[in-house]
């Protein structure tokens, strides 16, 4: 089913109907810190489930912010990895931490980004 158009003009808008679900942007985190198998996000402590995550994944594949790659394992597996302008949401993810970080008690980074 198509997705229909842009429920308004606003870039904020239109950026939390890409990213603004509670999974999202984890999986970009993840991404970010070398997980590419799917096994791998769903090793992630906060327990997404199958089908949303793949649910995740092809939006995010859909929307040019990840592609697909055969697995070097084989077994004709996929694997998973940002793009160039997935990577540009790297300030993003780092201000949400830093925020984070500063405003919740008890938060603390414990995933380092992959250079």
């Amino acid at each position: 089913m198509p997705r229909s158009p842009k429920r308004s003009p606003c870039p904020v808008a239109c950026t939390l109907d890409l990213l603004g679900d509670k999974w999202t942007l984890l999986v970009v985190r993840d991404l970010f810190c070398g997980k590419s198998r799917f096994r791998d996000f769903l090793d992630s402590p906060e327990g997404i489930a199958t089908n949303i995550l793949s649910e995740r994944l092809a939006r995010l594949t859909k929307s040019g912010l990840v592609e697909t790659f055969a697995s070097p394992a084989g077994q004709g597996r996929a694997e998973y990895r940002l793009t160039k302008r997935g990577k540009s949401l790297g300030p993003v993810l780092e201000s949400v931490k830093d925020w984070g970080l500063a405003n919740i008690p008890g938060t603390e980074a414990r995933l380092q980004p992959k250079v």
